[in-house]
């Protein structure tokens, strides 16, 4: 009787942690959609992770018994937290978005693992009861496919953020992904209508479908490049999630399925806000035909004019309204804080200065929000270029920074361009554009800006932090 108690009270202290851990996680990412909370967002959701796990380990039971292995799960706990922290620490901004990329495709691999493993395991009393059409049957195979195609998907997405994997851009690509979708759906299909004594009699055929669905991953990111990357990766995410709600069915793990479930519907709502904002369709997405990228544009031809830095320094100066567009290139030269510090000195000119935020400036939503933060620059000078475009024409001077394909004016003059339709900065509505760049060459789409040879535009060339700090000693000596 004694026993029993003690069984009883350990699955109601369980259920209960999964509940607080569940409200952590949705408190958490409530605080993730400002930059303010962003921080405490995170630590509370990691909080509700650890009490999670460690309510697992030591109240979760299946048939009476606890889990067992303990020591090897501490191990590994340790070991991958040591290396998660090591890395997480190492990485530059600019790689942010590789290294969410990496995660992601780690997380799905474990929910893949989770299902080749759980599969032979299938109750035979359930098998003789229903076949393999059941609920049990399908969240394996579910959570297989779908983690798979985001582990395998998220690896190619972060060859290619990194640069070392090009893009595979073939007209019938589209045909042969929905081929293999067709075939995955088959087997899915198959495999549960098959009448068997036990499961591990049909793993032969559950390792093609994880090897098909490799192949779906690879080959469904493969062809996308450029700017349409971001996009991407915020729908692996969303795999992933639903991968790791599957495996919270298959252990009745509440919070398992509650950090599934939000994972899955955050990245899938962030997918779809970002397809509006980036004027594209989820359907291309899934089929693997989203965006273009590596193709270079028709040269735009005409004459580049440049400024020298004093002339930038007067111009700024005397100018009543000054937007600033940071991009990729400012993040790679770590020079947001003197670009901080440029728009302090001309603010005490009396120079109002805003900055104009796309939505995956850097390569990632959110990127350069977190970047200009960490300068201490005030979250209200952080205008998203939707909200600030009806202003520019009414701007003295828009100074693009390290910025590209986000200013690219290709964007809604040429049909043929591979981010035609992208909603961009509309930098060259303003009265002077400044460009700083290192020199011509061309942005992550690999095409040619024609902001470049507007007849306002003034090329400052060199590196961002060195050329601002140049700047900010003219600034100062006016």
């Amino acid at each position: 009787m004694n026993d029993v108690s003690q069984f009883s009270a350990g699955i109601s202290v369980l259920e209960i942690t999964y509940i607080l851990a569940s409200v952590l996680f949705i408190m958490g990412l409530k605080m993730l959609s400002h930059p303010l909370t962003a921080r405490r967002g995170n630590i509370l959701a990691a909080i509700g992770m650890i009490m999670a796990i460690l309510a697992t380990i030591l109240f979760h039971r299946k048939d009476g018994m606890q889990i067992g292995n303990i020591g090897w799960i501490i191990l590994a706990i340790v070991i991958g937290t040591a290396i998660g922290w090591v890395i997480a620490k190492r990485v530059k901004m600019t790689a942010m978005p590789q290294l969410v990329s990496f995660f992601n495709g780690m997380g799905g691999a474990a929910a893949a693992l989770i299902s080749i493993m759980e599969f032979p395991h299938v109750s035979q009393e359930l098998i003789a009861r229903t076949g393999m059409a059941n609920g049990h049957v399908l969240a394996i195979l579910l959570g297989l496919v779908i983690g798979t195609v985001s582990w395998a998907g998220s690896m190619i997405a972060f060859g290619k953020l990194d640069g070392w994997i090009g893009d595979l851009r073939v007209r019938a690509m589209k045909y042969v992904n929905l081929t293999i979708m067709a075939v995955i759906i088959g087997f899915v299909v198959y495999i549960m209508t098959r009448d068997v004594q036990a499961s591990a009699e049909l793993m032969p055929l559950v390792i093609i479908l994880f090897v098909i669905a490799v192949a779906y991953g690879v080959l469904f990111v493969m062809p996308i490049g450029g700017a349409d990357m971001p996009v991407v990766i915020s729908l692996l995410n969303s795999f992933t999630g639903v991968a790791a709600a599957m495996g919270g069915f298959l252990y009745n793990n509440q919070a398992m399925l509650t950090g599934g479930i939000l994972v899955g519907s955050a990245g899938t709502i962030l997918t779809i806000l970002m397809c509006r904002a980036m004027n594209r369709s989820l359907l291309n997405v899934i089929i693997g035909v989203f965006g273009g990228g590596g193709q270079a544009a028709e040269s735009a031809g005409g004459a580049i004019k440049e400024i020298t830095v004093s002339d930038a320094a007067v111009l700024l100066s005397y100018s009543k309204k000054v937007v600033v567009v940071p991009g990729y290139g400012l993040a790679v030269a770590q020079a947001q804080h003197i670009c901080h510090e440029l728009d302090k000195l001309l603010d005490e000119k009396g120079v109002e200065v805003k900055y104009a935020i796309h939505p995956v400036a850097g390569r990632m939503p959110g990127h350069m929000n977190v970047l200009m933060a960490e300068a201490d620059v005030p979250y209200e000078q952080l205008v998203e270029s939707d909200e600030i475009n009806p202003d520019l024409p009414n701007t003295d001077v828009i100074v693009v920074i390290g910025a590209n394909d986000v200013v690219n004016p290709a964007a809604e003059d040429d049909p043929s361009s591979p981010i035609y339709g992208m909603p961009i900065v509309k930098a060259r509505d303003a009265r002077n554009i400044i460009v700083m760049k290192r020199g011509m060459g061309k942005g992550y789409a690999a095409i040619e800006n024609m902001l470049f040879f507007n007849d306002k535009t003034r090329m400052l060339f060199g590196d961002a932090k060195s050329t601002l700090q140049a700047l900010v000693n003219e600034v100062k000596a006016l």
